[in-house]
């Protein structure tokens, strides 16, 4: 079987995903294409060598439909040949998209493919697809359907993670992502957005705040209270864990994963076919897994899909230099570090989707690509980078650097 190597990979800057945050103009076809286009210009690549592009889309409606890979690629100028495919996997989809690739490559299927992701969220609002999960009764009742800040809430009950828990850590990803910019670790990897006339629109994360602290975290109200309420989400939630008692809402727009735009692309393939291309591989993609977990907690499932990777690849927890996962809400990412006993100087190094946001689709692309490039400036070997998903699921993949 042939093993699947990472080539290179960039991203766009994550802008504020509202009507006022930078890359509102930047349609979701014009963040593919830049991450495309940047692709085949630093390798230097002959586009007629790539067999697909996948890309996850979680949104895939409106301005993010009619397979949105597939135009992005042909406006960014590669080779008809170049197929295309979006797939949805909830926030896991940017790191699905890797996977399947790397998956395609590896059953020889393919030699060449790009994988990544894309969300413009403040021009696709999320849940703009709508679905049964949250809309028809009959299946969210029978399924013990939640809001996922709601589960957010019920882990850190459960776990006991209290608000000054939560929003120490929320304070440290905002200081290690201004860290990270500010000594230039995101610089070999991040392409500038630019206009129609070669403006650029962003060229560095738009939400980063170097000075938070926890007192300003302290004043914010939790998010999920009502919610969980007036909505009768606290209720349903006790049906499935009824020693929780009372929940605790801990959880607020500052401990919370931002909702920003952004994009996100890697180069992914057999040693041979890189070689042909003139490329030299940076990783190798050693596996990869996903699982299904307890719907109603839903965002558990990191740890269980990092374990089942681990297993696949011969390997234990401590055989991992750096980790990354998804800030989603700081109770999943301790409750993470606390399942696999983690240390947390090895976990997000460069801070996280709290500090830096959550686009969606792209998300497990970027932090894929992030941990590559910190494996290089570390001189360290071997990473793992995992998500929560939507409806109780969760994706990882281990890679090592070459």
């Amino acid at each position: 079987m042939p093993d699947a190597f990472i080539f290179d990979h960039v991203r766009t800057p994550r802008g504020r995903g509202r009507a006022d945050g930078a890359l509102h103009a930047a349609t979701p076809v014009h963040l593919a294409a830049t991450v495309l286009g940047a692709l085949r210009e630093r390798a230097g690549l002959d586009t007629a060598r790539v067999d697909d592009v996948v890309m996850g889309i979680v949104m895939p409606v409106g301005e993010q439909g009619q397979c949105l890979p597939r135009i992005a690629a042909l406006h960014a100028g590669y080779a008809q040949e170049v197929a295309g495919v979006q797939v949805n996997r909830f926030c896991g989809s940017g790191l699905e998209a890797v996977n399947m690739a790397a998956a395609k490559v590896m059953a020889g299927q393919a030699d060449l493919v790009v994988a990544g992701g894309c969300e413009s969220m403040s021009r696709v609002p999320i849940l703009s697809d709508g679905g049964a999960w949250s809309t028809d009764p009959a299946v969210a009742f029978g399924t013990c359907f939640v809001p996922q800040g709601i589960s957010a809430d019920l882990i850190a009950t459960k776990w006991g993670y209290g608000r000054p828990a939560l929003d120490a850590f929320a304070v440290e990803s905002h200081r290690r992502a201004a860290r990270a910019w500010a000594e230039g670790r995101f610089a070999r990897s991040i392409v500038p957005v630019r206009d129609h006339v070669g403006e650029v629109m962003l060229d560095r994360d738009e939400t980063v705040r170097a000075g938070c602290t926890v007192d300003d975290l302290a004043r914010l109200k939790p998010a999920f209270a009502a919610m969980g309420a007036d909505a009768g989400f606290d209720d349903i939630a006790r049906l499935r864990y009824p020693q929780v008692g009372e929940i605790a809402h801990v959880h607020h727009a500052g401990n919370s994963s931002g909702i920003v735009d952004g994009a996100a692309a890697l180069l992914i393939g057999t040693r041979e076919a890189g070689a042909a291309a003139g490329l030299a591989p940076r990783a190798r993609i050693r596996a990869f897994a996903e699982v299904g977990s307890e719907p109603t907690i839903m965002l558990t499932a990191p740890a269980f899909a990092a374990e089942k990777a681990l297993r696949r690849a011969g390997m234990t927890a401590a055989d991992i230099d750096l980790y990354e996962v998804n800030e989603a809400f700081a109770a999943v990412a301790l409750r993470f570090m606390e399942a696999l006993a983690l240390d947390p100087e090895a976990v997000n190094v460069n801070g996280g989707a709290i500090a830096m946001g959550h686009p969606l689709g792209a998300t497990g692309a970027m932090i894929l690509g992030t941990v590559l490039d910190e494996l290089e400036r570390t001189g360290k070997a071997t990473a793992l980078a995992t998500l929560c998903i939507g409806a109780g699921m969760g994706v990882a993949t281990i890679i090592e650097r070459v």
